[in-house]
C-alpha cells in the first residue's frame, strides 16, 4: 500500500505558501506561469537564473533585471513582482522588525527580505525546471529533509550513517516519517539533515563515479542557498517548498 500524505494548511513566521486559501494549489499554479512567461522572454534558462541569483544579492528589485525587456511580460504581471507574491509572505516584514541586529548579523538567511524571498520563489521554479529530468535520470538519488519537522512530542529514534540521519519510523505522525516512505517509494534516500557534509559527498560519489541528484525539502532561504551549493558543485538538483 502506498503511503499518503494528508494536506493541512500551515502559517510559517516569514511566509505561507497558502496565502489565503485552502491549498497551495494556487501558488504553484502562479509561479509556474510566471517562470513560463519569463522563459518566454529568455530561453536560456541558466542565463535567467544567474540573473535572479544576482538581483536578489543586490535586493534591487525585479524590474531591474528585465527593464531591457520591457512588454515581454503580459500585462496582469508587468506592474510587479511583488505584486504577484506578496500574498504568500505577509509576515515578512513585522518578522524583520522583531528581529535583532544580532540574529540579523549572525543568519543572513534570517534576515531574507520580502524582495529576495519573492526572488527566490522565481529561481527555484526555473532550478526545476532545468534539472527535473536530469535529477530524475540519476543512478542514485537522495532527499534531504528538515530536521524542524519531527514529531517533537515523542523522542526521535534516527540514526546516522556514515552520511547523516536516518529515519526509524518510530512516530505514524510524524512528517518526516510520512515523507520518508514516500520518498523510498520512488527509490529516493531520504535523510534529516542533520550535520551532512554536502562536498564530502559530492567529491565521494564523483570518486566512485556514481551519478548523484539532489532533492531539497525545506523552507525558502535553505532551499535556495542549499541548491545553489549543488549547482556550484554541478550536481542535479530539485526542491519542494516547505509551507
Amino acid at each position: 500500500m502506498k503511503s499518503t500524505i494528508k494536506p493541512g494548511k500551515y502559517e510559517g513566521k516569514t511566509f505561507s505558501l497558502f496565502g489565503e486559501k485552502e491549498t497551495t494549489e494556487e501558488y504553484y499554479s502562479l509561479i509556474r506561469k510566471l517562470a513560463e512567461e519569463l522563459i518566454q522572454t529568455e530561453p536560456d534558462i541558466k542565463s535567467l537564473i544567474q540573473k535572479l541569483m544576482d538581483e536578489s544579492s543586490s535586493e534591487s528589485g525585479f524590474s531591474k533585471v528585465f527593464k531591457h525587456r520591457k512588454n515581454t511580460i503580459p500585462r496582469k504581471y508587468s506592474s510587479s513582482l511583488h505584486s504577484f507574491l506578496s500574498v504568500y509572505t505577509k509576515n515578512t516584514n513585522s518578522h524583520l522588525k522583531e528581529l535583532s541586529l544580532y540574529k540579523k548579523l549572525w543568519d543572513k538567511r534570517l534576515s531574507t527580505t520580502e524582495t529576495q524571498y519573492h526572488l527566490y520563489m522565481l529561481e527555484i521554479e526555473l532550478v526545476n525546471k532545468l534539472y527535473k529530468d536530469e535529477f530524475m535520470s540519476c543512478e542514485y538519488k537522495i532527499a534531504l529533509l528538515p530536521h524542524c519537522l519531527r514529531d517533537l512530542s515523542k523522542e526521535c529514534k534516527s540514526e546516522p550513517d556514515d552520511f547523516d540521519y536516518l529515519c526509524k519510523g518510530c512516530s505514524k505522525e510524524c512528517y518526516i516519517n510520512k515523507v520518508s516512505t514516500l520518498l523510498r517509494e520512488h527509490d529516493i534516500t531520504p535523510y534529516i539533515w542533520m550535520k551532512a557534509d554536502l562536498k564530502k559527498l559530492f567529491m565521494k560519489n564523483r570518486k566512485i563515479g556514481r551519478k548523484l541528484g539532489v532533492m531539497g525539502i525545506a523552507c525558502i532561504p535553505e532551499l535556495e542557498s542549499g541548491m545553489r551549493k549543488c549547482i556550484k558543485a554541478n550536481v542535479p538538483v530539485v526542491g519542494l517548498r516547505e509551507i
